[in-house]
This record gives structure tokens, C-alpha cells and sequence, in this order.
């Protein structure tokens, strides 16, 4: 049995070796491995000698493929995942670029530990999904903050059949403007739609007559149906895109 696993080390070492290939390019070898990010594409590291010291680097490819794919590591929260990986493989960021140094006696292990942060890291994409609503959350409260809107947080309001709905954001009377309900959507489709009419229609009757609603859709990864959008304004609910929020401001900074 031991033989036998043994055996099998071996040739994952061998499949590996086999599987990585350099290109010089300048002062840098670029390391290409057999590891695969979630597009499928082979890994590529940076590997470059200075002193008696190697340096190791991803070229900032990770981050700035987060960033392209609308997951920005710019929130407390998202700062803190990305660190936390980081630590764990004794990796630093610097910008959008992940490093580490190596010597000759450890090149191979730092080489292992900046892969598997790249790896890790890229896993945010994923990772982050079940966070995915409290980050936008977060996103929408920064904007609500930095146009000064005066506006409640989580309020649990009670419908006309009795039944208890969670709007995300209240932003309270005015004298120029009336209580706006809002809605965080990171990601529309017609459940969403449906669920936030049901709470609309069930809510608006215990509130102020000319009270409003709004729905504050994320479009980073996907543009929003159509379909959706005109169902969210056939009963009266205000879609914002996030993409062009700015248009929006008015309605609740006073």
C-alpha cells in the first residue's frame, strides 16, 4: 500500500513538472503551471532575481480579473477575505500585484504558496456569493452616506395581511420629499421582481399615501431583464441601476 502511494506522489510531481513551462521575458521568467483558474486558463507567475533573493509575483492579473468582473476589493469585509488569504500563504499585496520572496533554499515552497493564494484569492469570485447581498448592502449604504441621505437601515415593516417585510433602506420624510422605501438588488430576475411587488403592494397601504419605492439593482456582473425592470415599474416601483446612480441622487438627498 505504501508502495502503491508512493508511486502515485511521483507522478503528480512528474505530471507537474512536465506541465510548467518558462519564458524569459526581460529580467523576468514567466512560469507557466498546470494549475487552472475558473476560466480555465493555465496559472502564470513571475519569478525575478534580485540580490540573493528571487521575487515572486502574479503581475496584479488576479485582483484586476476580480475587478473586471465587477468584484471590487474595496469594503472592510472584502479587504478582510483577501488579507486573511494572504496571511495564511505568507503573500503581500502591493497595489493589485500579490508577491512574496523566495531564496534559493525555499523558491520551491514560496513558488507552491503564491500559487495557492492566486487560487484562493480567485476563489472570491465564488467565495463571496453567500456575501454577495450584504456587499451590496454595504455599496448602497456608502452611496446613501456620501450624498448625506438621512435613511434607516433594515426596517421590518408590517403589510396589510399581517405578514412582516424587510426593506433594506428607508430614507425618511422630508419637506420637499416623502418616505422612500428601497430595496438592494444584487442580482434581478423575476423572483426578485415578484417578491418585492408582493411586499409593495402589501406594505404600501400601511404607509404614508404618497410614500415611494425604489429598487437599487446591481448591474456590475449582468444587465437587468427587461422584463423585470418594466414589471418592478408597471406597480410603481422605481428601478435604479447602479451603473448610473448618480442620476438618481436627487431622489434622496434631501
Amino acid at each position: 500500500m505504501q508502495v502503491e502511494y508512493s508511486n502515485l506522489v511521483r507522478n503528480y510531481h512528474s505530471w507537474l513538472a512536465d506541465k510548467t513551462f518558462l519564458r524569459q521575458i526581460d529580467d523576468w521568467f514567466e512560469i507557466t503551471t498546470p494549475y487552472l483558474n475558473r476560466h480555465n486558463d493555465y496559472l502564470q507567475i513571475y519569478a525575478k532575481r534580485v540580490g540573493d533573493k528571487y521575487i515572486l509575483s502574479d503581475d496584479a492579473q488576479t485582483i484586476r480579473d476580480l475587478q473586471l468582473s465587477g468584484c471590487e476589493l474595496d469594503t472592510e469585509k472584502r479587504i478582510y477575505l483577501l488579507q486573511e488569504i494572504l496571511n495564511g500563504f505568507h503573500v503581500q499585496r502591493q497595489g493589485d500585484e500579490l508577491i512574496t520572496e523566495a531564496t534559493t533554499e525555499n523558491f520551491s515552497v514560496r513558488k507552491h504558496s503564491l500559487l495557492q493564494a492566486v487560487l484562493a484569492v480567485d476563489d472570491l469570485f465564488y467565495l463571496a456569493q453567500p456575501y454577495i447581498k450584504s456587499l451590496f448592502f454595504e455599496d448602497v449604504a456608502s452611496w446613501l452616506d456620501s450624498i448625506g441621505a438621512r435613511y434607516l437601515s433594515n426596517v421590518k415593516l408590517t403589510g396589510r395581511s399581517g405578514f412582516d417585510y424587510n426593506y433594506d433602506f428607508v430614507v425618511t420624510k422630508s419637506r420637499e420629499r416623502p418616505e422612500r422605501l428601497l430595496s438592494a438588488v444584487n442580482n434581478l430576475d423575476i423572483n426578485h421582481a415578484k417578491n418585492m411587488l408582493t411586499a409593495w403592494l402589501d406594505t404600501k397601504d400601511s404607509r404614508p399615501p404618497d410614500a415611494e419605492a425604489y429598487a437599487i439593482i446591481n448591474d456590475a456582473i449582468k444587465a437587468p431583464p427587461e422584463s423585470s425592470l418594466n414589471a418592478l415599474k408597471m406597480y410603481e416601483i422605481k428601478p435604479v441601476i447602479w451603473s448610473a446612480r448618480q442620476n438618481a441622487e436627487s431622489a434622496f438627498d434631501r
